[in-house]
C-alpha cells in the first residue's frame, strides 16, 4: 500500500519544502493542495516525480467547508485514503498592533477562515481515512502564537488558536492519529517579500538574524524537515508545538 500525503500550501513556501521533504523520504503519493498557485503546483509535482513520488495537483480551498469535503473525497478516491496530513495553507495582513480601526469583521473573517477554521475543516474531512490508517496531521503553527508579535493581531490569534486545536484533535483522534504542530520563526520565503516588499524583507531578515542565537534565519527546507520527522519518524509524540526558530523566541 502507498504512502499517501495531503499538504495544503504545499505549491509554495514552507509547504513545498515540506512535499519535498516527504518525497524524499520514501512518501510515494503527494497531493499539493493550492489555491491560486496552480502553476507552481503543477511544477512541483514534476519535481516530486523526479524524487520518485506521484505528485498531484489538489486546488483546495480551505476556507470553504464544501469545497474542502469535496477535495477530500477525491482524493480518498484517488488515492484509496490519506496516512499524512499537513495544513500549511496561510494568510494574512500586514496591521500595526495599535491599529484596532482596521481590524474589522472582514479582515477577522478572511485569517481566521483560513489559518485555524480551514484547518479544522481539513482536519475533519480526513479524519476518517486518518483513523483507518493509523495516520499523522501536522499543523504549521507560528512564535507568533506564543508571543505578541507577528503582521496582525488576528494572525497571533489564529495561530494561538491553532497550536490549542493540535492539543485537542490530539486527544479527539487518539490513539489512532497522531497530531503535533511545528511554530517557525521567520523564514527566508517569498511570504514576507509578498507582505511588505523584497527590499523592507530582506533588511528585516538581516536585522533579526543578529537576534537568533544560531546567528542566521531558517530556509523553508528545514521547516519542512521539521514536519517531515513529527510526521514519519515519531511513532510516540502526540499534542505537541515544536518550536523551530534557532532559539529566537528565547529572546522575547
Amino acid at each position: 500500500m502507498s504512502t499517501v500525503a495531503v499538504v495544503t500550501g504545499g505549491a509554495t513556501g514552507i509547504g513545498r519544502a515540506t512535499c519535498l521533504q516527504l518525497a524524499r523520504r520514501g512518501v510515494q503519493q503527494i497531493h499539493v493542495g493550492y489555491s491560486r498557485s496552480a502553476a507552481a503546483a503543477e511544477e512541483l509535482c514534476r519535481e516530486l516525480e523526479a524524487l520518485g513520488a506521484q505528485g498531484h495537483p489538489l486546488q483546495i480551498e480551505v476556507s470553504d467547508r464544501d469545497a474542502v469535503q469535496r477535495a477530500a473525497a477525491q482524493v480518498v478516491e484517488a488515492s484509496g485514503g490519506v496516512d499524512v496530513l499537513v495544513n500549511s495553507a496561510g494568510t494574512t495582513q500586514k496591521i500595526d498592533f495599535t491599529d484596532l480601526d482596521a481590524l474589522t469583521p472582514q479582515v477577522w473573517e478572511e485569517i481566521l477562515g483560513v489559518n485555524l477554521l480551514g484547518a479544522f475543516w481539513v482536519c475533519q474531512a480526513f479524519a476518517a481515512s486518518l483513523k483507518e490508517r493509523g495516520g499523522a496531521i501536522v499543523n504549521v503553527t507560528s512564535i507568533s502564537g506564543t508571543r505578541v508579535v507577528g503582521s496582525s493581531i488576528p494572525y497571533t490569534v489564529s495561530k494561538a488558536g491553532l497550536a490549542q486545536l493540535t492539543r485537542a484533535l490530539a486527544v479527539s483522534l487518539a490513539p489512532e492519529v497522531r497530531v503535533n504542530a511545528v511554530a517557525p520563526g521567520t523564514v527566508i520565503s517569498g511570504w514576507h517579500e509578498r507582505l511588505i516588499g523584497a527590499e523592507a524583507a530582506r533588511s528585516n531578515f538581516d536585522a533579526e538574524a543578529d537576534l537568533v542565537p544560531l546567528g542566521r534565519l531558517a530556509g523553508a527546507e528545514e521547516i519542512g524537515e521539521a514536519i517531515a520527522t513529527l510526521a514519519l519518524d515519531l511513532p510516540f509524540v502526540t499534542g505537541q508545538e515544536v518550536i523551530v526558530d534557532g532559539g529566537k523566541s528565547l529572546r522575547y
